[in-house]
């Protein structure tokens, strides 16, 4: 196993640099390439898409504590695309919320802890199980409306897929969101443009996406969803005195980002890797990407 900077576990908690947090994205991806091929199975184009955008969240901008995970203060994230989970898994697993010894149980055998789509029943740090897609936002509204009533200053962020935005549920729950003027709630779309069926504008066009997104009442921002510093500056939202919005970034990203055969091919939204792959793919990931 690749070895984390000590920094990424320790207590108190100090913000990863953002040459550390590279290096999380790095190790995220071959966290995941070990876990899928232990597995025998793959959701590698969907999770190398969001390796920094999930970094930055557990490694920078998130408040929680992995000694109390469900601390009634924490920041609250909703890993909406969960067919992708071995990706919110390393990231759980490095900040410290599950012994790294899980890893190696990914999927192996009926009963362990580490299964194809997250669930809060089994794994400390989750705020909700996922999997059937178009549900996170609308329960990620809840949970801001919700510290909004309580006069809490948690936020919540809801990383969905591009496909995902295809449900009619999405949209309900953005409508919500911009009528209670949830300037806690951050939404991400990982826009790498391919779902399983194809490519998403295919299946059903969603664009112009930042304006349909503005009309519903959203402060929006198209950014680059490899580029770490502009994921931090666009992710941290004010825990008071905000916009009286809620924020969506469309984070423009490259499925299988990081390896050179798997990138912006659709077959990689679930493929399998061979053993000759598997070391061309740790070849690949020997450095942190720029």
């Amino acid at each position: 196993m690749v070895v984390a900077p000590s920094a990424a576990s320790a207590m108190p908690f100090v913000p990863l640099s953002v040459d550390q947090l590279r290096e999380m994205a790095r190790i995220n991806r071959i966290d995941c390439t070990d876990m899928y091929m232990a597995a025998g199975n793959g959701h590698f184009g969907s999770s190398f898409s969001c390796a920094e955008i999930l970094t930055a969240l557990y490694f920078s901008v998130m408040r929680v504590d992995p000694d109390n995970p469900e601390w009634a203060d924490r920041d609250r994230h909703i890993f909406s695309k969960g067919h992708a989970a071995p990706t919110v898994y390393s990231a759980l697993i490095r900040r410290g919320f599950m012994p790294a010894q899980w890893m190696q149980e990914f999927e192996t055998k009926v009963g362990v802890r580490l299964m194809t789509h997250p669930s809060r029943r089994y794994q400390p740090g989750l705020d909700l199980s996922t999997g059937a897609l178009g549900h996170g936002l609308s329960v990620g509204v809840g949970m801001a409306l919700a510290a909004k009533m309580d006069r809490k200053d948690y936020r919540v962020f809801v990383l969905m897929g591009d496909g995902e935005i295809h449900e009619g549920s999405v949209w309900e729950a953005g409508a919500s969101a911009a009528k209670y003027k949830l300037d806690n709630l951050v939404a991400i779309i990982d826009r790498n443009g391919l779902c399983v069926d194809g490519r998403a504008e295919d299946v059903m066009p969603m664009e112009p996406l930042k304006q349909r997104w503005e009309a519903f009442g959203w402060e929006t921002f198209e950014v680059d969803g490899h580029d770490i510093p502009t994921l931090l500056k666009h992710l941290d939202v004010p825990r008071s005195g905000g916009s009286g919005k809620p924020r969506m970034l469309i984070a423009k990203t490259i499925k299988g980002k990081g390896v050179s055969f798997m990138e912006d091919v659709r077959g990689w939204h679930a493929d399998v890797i061979t053993p000759e792959q598997y070391a061309c793919v740790m070849e690949e990931l020997k450095e942190p990407l720029p």
